[in-house]
């Protein structure tokens, strides 16, 4: 799951030609650490939702790599 997270956020990364994250942690914030914006979350949950069958910001925001993989475990 961590890597297949991993490997979305660099996905859109990418798209935005930013260099790749190498590791990510529960406290890695998606907006300051990620430098991710609103249209890069909304672009995250459709990826995640297609790959997990889950929408992360169903029950409202997320902006930690922590709390995506809170909802993911459930």
């Amino acid at each position: 799951m961590e890597e297949k997270v991993l490997s979305i956020i660099n996905e859109i990364r990418a798209a935005k030609e930013m260099a790749p994250v190498e590791t990510i942690n529960a406290d890695t914030k998606l907006r300051e650490d990620l430098n991710l914006t609103s249209f890069d979350l909304a672009e995250l949950t459709v990826k995640i939702e297609d790959e997990f069958d889950i929408d992360i910001f169903e029950d409202g925001l997320v902006s930690t790599i922590g709390e995506i993989y809170a909802k993911l475990s459930k």
